[in-house]
């Protein structure tokens, strides 16, 4: 298996929202893995590192490599333990073989490997322009590429057809449906149901024909049918609003798609994040979704915090500072622990809800949310 890397040498200067940023455009263009070069021997610079490392990887939604100076076997263990899925013995590592045996036995033969079997050389790979990239030698049987060129590419999938082409085995999207499956309206298309595929949020609604089925999976982008202008277009090639595949599925009859998608900016034309926000009708009802209750949950009492409102406990607890804050926390713990010792079971939820609640002020007063919390478990 071929594997396209954004190779970044970590800069102990970056800005963690620059950093950020970086990551935001390597999880949406098509890498199969991050690949980071440090160099550290310091004991103030390994744990800077280490806990950068713990962040990029609970912020990434690709597998991370780092080839890193081992020098001790703890360094092998934390980047174990911040989710690094390949660890690289960088060729100034000054440990013996056996320490670095103990660490393959521990944590894995795969996770970590030698700078020697991963010696790399300079190449191009044509793809619609000359980028300048690193060819790793086989680990395993699986060879590395690294596009090391400083520059962002908008569309690694590109590169990815380019060298299945040539016969490589690449993580390319290949359709496992093909376009004469699909059942199509009397027009020749197919609509799409367009969601956000972290919240399953509905986007849009549009159509596709054959071109556009076909070159979303070449692109890695959403291309659409223009029913009004009567050809294909790619979604965001004028405003920039792109929007990078991460599913689709057919419908039970095959007449219809469901994709979800990272969205750059907004869905609408009209500046909204979804082009459904006209009210039909709204019955008033419990929200009982668990992801959109801790969302609103979160909101209300960051809204709290910002906006503060007379006799309101929240803001009680915030002006209280976070010692209070923590008692609560910590009061509220023991509480689920001494209900769940009770033989009334049902004594437990309202327990965990106060919890939870008392919680999401912590997390509101330290800057945590809930996403980052969920992609810490993902990650898991």
């Amino acid at each position: 298996m071929v594997y396209i890397c954004k190779s970044l040498n970590y800069l102990k200067d970056i800005k963690e929202d620059d950093f950020k940023t970086i990551l935001d455009k390597t999880n949406m263009v098509g890498y199969d893995y991050l690949y980071v070069y440090r160099e550290a021997f310091c004991d103030e610079d390994k744990e800077d590192f280490f806990h950068t490392m713990i962040e990029v990887c609970a912020y990434s939604e690709i597998p991370v490599i780092v080839e890193f100076p081992i020098t001790h076997f703890e360094d092998m263990k934390k980047l174990h333990y911040a989710n690094v899925k390949l660890i690289i013995a960088s060729d100034k590592t000054n440990v013996g073989d056996e320490i670095i045996e103990e660490g393959r036995t521990r944590f894995g033969k795969k996770l970590i490997v030698d700078k020697k079997i991963f010696e790399a050389e300079s190449r191009e790979v044509n793809s619609e322009k000359q980028f300048d990239m690193i060819e790793a030698s086989d680990i395993a049987g699986d060879t590395y590429y690294l596009i090391d060129n400083g520059e962002e590419v908008l569309n690694v999938h590109k590169i990815k057809n380019d060298l299945s082409n040539k016969g490589l085995e690449t993580k390319a999207l290949k359709p496992a449906i093909a376009w004469d499956e699909l059942k199509k309206n009397s027009d020749g298309l197919v609509p799409v149901i367009v969601t956000d595929y972290r919240d399953g949020s509905v986007l849009m609604m549009a159509y596709m024909n054959e071109e556009a089925y076909n070159n979303t999976f070449v692109t890695g982008l959403m291309n659409y049918y223009s029913r009004s202008r009567q050809t294909q277009w790619v979604k965001g090639e004028t405003s920039g609003h792109y929007q990078y595949v991460k599913f689709i599925k057919a419908d039970c009859d095959k007449d219809t798609l469901l994709a979800g998608v990272s969205q750059i900016g907004v869905a609408c034309h009209t500046g909204s994040p979804t082009c459904f926000f006209n009210d039909v009708i709204k019955a008033d009802y419990t929200e009982k979704n668990p992801a959109k209750i801790f969302d609103n949950l979160y909101k209300v009492i960051e809204d709290r915090k910002e906006n503060p409102k007379e006799g309101s406990y929240t803001n009680y607890l915030f002006d209280k500072g976070l010692d209070k804050i923590l008692k609560k926390v910590g009061e509220e713990a023991v509480e689920i622990v001494i209900a769940s010792k009770n033989e009334e079971a049902k004594e437990i939820k309202y327990e965990i809800a106060d919890f939870l609640y008392h919680l999401s002020v912590l997390m509101v007063e330290k800057g945590v949310t809930w996403n980052e919390v969920c992609d810490e478990l993902a990650n898991r």
